[in-house]
């Protein structure tokens, strides 16, 4: 079945740039199609380049802790 659907200018010329050799119905199943979680363990190991950085980081949020004080609450 086909359905009449209306898009502003700029909607239109968006999916037109992105839906390429393929038919416009195609782009807009491939875009709204539900992409697979990724797990938390795909991530790990993704800051070993960056050791340096995030050692600063992590000295940082050391620092900031330090500086965090409790308040007392009477009730």
């Amino acid at each position: 079945m086909v359905k009449v659907i209306s898009l502003s200018n700029e909607a239109y010329a968006r999916l037109a740039a992105l839906k390429g050799a393929k038919s416009f119905s195609e782009t807009v199943v491939s875009l709204t199609e539900a992409k697979p979680k990724k797990s938390i363990m795909e991530f790990f190991g993704a800051l070993k380049d960056r050791s340096k950085e995030w050692g600063e980081i992590e000295k940082r949020i050391y620092e900031d802790r330090k500086k965090f004080k409790l308040r007392e609450v009477k009730l």
